[in-house]
C-alpha cells in the first residue's frame, strides 16, 4: 500500500501561483503513475493532471494545460504541482493519488487526505 500526503494548499488571489507537494511513502514502486485531481464543492471529482513516477511523461486536463506543471522527485518520492496564472474556478479541494496511468479516479488506489486551493477573484 502507498500513503500519500498533500501539502501546500491555500489562498491565492487570481493570477496568482502556487505550488502543490505530495509526499509517497510505503509501497511506492508498486505505482506506475501519480495524479492530481480536484473537487469543487456540489461538482465531482475530476482529473487534473498524470506524471509517470519512472519516465516523466505527463498528461494535463484541457483546462490547466499551459497554467499547471506536474514533476517529481524521485529521490524524494515527492510529486509537485506548480500552478500559474489561478482562475477562480480552480478553487476545489486538491488530491493526490497513487495508481496505474490513467485519467479515472477508480485507476488510482491510494488517496491522500486533499489540501483546500482557494482562488479569489
Amino acid at each position: 500500500q502507498v500513503r500519500v500526503v498533500e501539502s501546500g494548499g491555500g489562498l491565492v488571489q487570481a493570477g496568482g501561483s502556487l505550488r502543490l507537494s505530495c509526499a509517497a511513502s510505503g509501497r511506492t514502486f508498486s505505482s506506475i503513475a501519480m495524479a492530481w485531481f480536484r473537487q469543487a464543492p456540489g461538482k465531482e471529482r475530476e482529473f487534473v493532471a498524470i506524471i509517470n513516477w519512472s519516465a516523466g511523461n505527463t498528461y494535463y486536463a484541457d483546462s490547466v494545460k499551459g497554467r499547471f506543471t506536474v514533476s517529481r522527485n524521485k529521490s524524494q518520492n515527492t510529486v509537485y504541482l506548480q500552478m500559474n496564472s489561478l482562475k477562480p474556478e480552480d478553487t476545489a479541494v486538491y488530491y493526490c493519488a497513487a495508481g496505474d496511468w490513467g485519467i479515472l479516479a477508480a485507476d488510482f488506489g491510494s488517496w491522500g487526505q486533499g489540501t483546500q486551493v482557494t482562488v479569489s477573484s
